[in-house]
């Protein structure tokens, strides 16, 4: 069975912003750690305890506690009195709909993800940046069972994946430069790691409009990414395709899903008078 691109690590410890940020006297620093604890939270990990929450922000626990019942107060976060911990509310919900809903490319881009995820019998997803990560705001998939839906909200390390790698190659060299940076510093491992993979798929993307890997990171899938050319509401928006390993070889990678995942992607920019 096919899968997403792999779940972006945990954000780095609060106190990383705090370094980053101080002597900035504009800077919030209490709504950031609020913002903090609302990160926490993942898919695998829903229900986190104060300590728990400590650990991974590096906050004190006493702060950590104030931030909860007021999260909690305001709806951002349930408390599990059974378990003692805490999961998200439905107010955070509310605070991402809206810039979903006004998304415009998600709209045209929709019908065309979906004639390419069945072409391939795989998905296709479209993401933005958010840190060190790739976030899904759509995702379409075939029809066939084989493949698995990254919802939308799902976040993939990009370093570690082709859409992270379309949206470095769609960035100016000033700005590719501050992101691979930011990598070396906040993610030395997968810095050194996939730097090489990064470089190749960033000549790749400039040569052909898109980058591949091979079951590099699963053995089971192969994806190819492309980036628009052009920001959309000041965003760098970047698509990936991925297939199961078992129903795609290296030439039909380079030779058919790449270039479709391309045409895909201008025929959205064409849509969006995009010339």
């Amino acid at each position: 069975m096919g899968a997403p691109e792999p779940a972006a690590p945990l954000s780095q410890p609060a106190g990383a912003f705090s370094y980053e940020h101080e002597g900035d006297r504009q800077f919030a620093t209490t709504l950031a750690r609020g913002l903090e604890v609302l990160r926490c939270f993942t898919p695998l990990e829903p229900l986190l305890g104060n300590k728990e929450i400590s650990v991974r922000t590096g906050l004190p626990k006493p702060t950590v506690s104030r931030l909860t019942y007021t999260l909690t107060k305001l709806g951002y976060l349930r408390h599990n009195m059974r378990l003692g911990k805490y999961q998200l509310g439905s107010a955070v919900l509310s605070i991402g709909y809206p810039l979903l809903a006004s998304m415009s490319v998600r709209q045209a881009a929709r019908p065309v993800m979906k004639e390419l995820a069945d072409r391939c019998n795989g998905s296709v997803s479209m993401g933005v940046r958010d840190r060190l990560n790739m976030v899904y705001v759509e995702s379409c998939r075939s029809g066939n069972g084989l493949t698995t839906l990254p919802d939308i909200g799902t976040s993939v390390s990009i370093a570690q994946s082709v859409i992270g790698r379309a949206f470095l190659a769609a960035c100016t060299p000033a700005e590719r430069e501050a992101v691979l940076n930011q990598m070396k510093v906040k993610e030395p491992e997968a810095h050194r790691k996939f730097r090489a993979s990064i470089d190749k798929a960033l000549e790749d993307i400039r040569s052909r409009g898109f980058c591949v890997s091979m079951g590099e990171l699963h053995r089971e899938i192969f994806a190819v990414g492309a980036p628009m050319r052009r920001t959309v509401d000041g965003e760098i928006v970047a698509f990936n395709c991925v297939v199961p390993a078992f129903m795609a070889n290296k030439g039909q990678l380079e030779d058919d899903i790449g270039p479709r995942l391309v045409a895909m992607v201008r025929n959205i920019e064409a849509s969006l008078g995009m010339h």
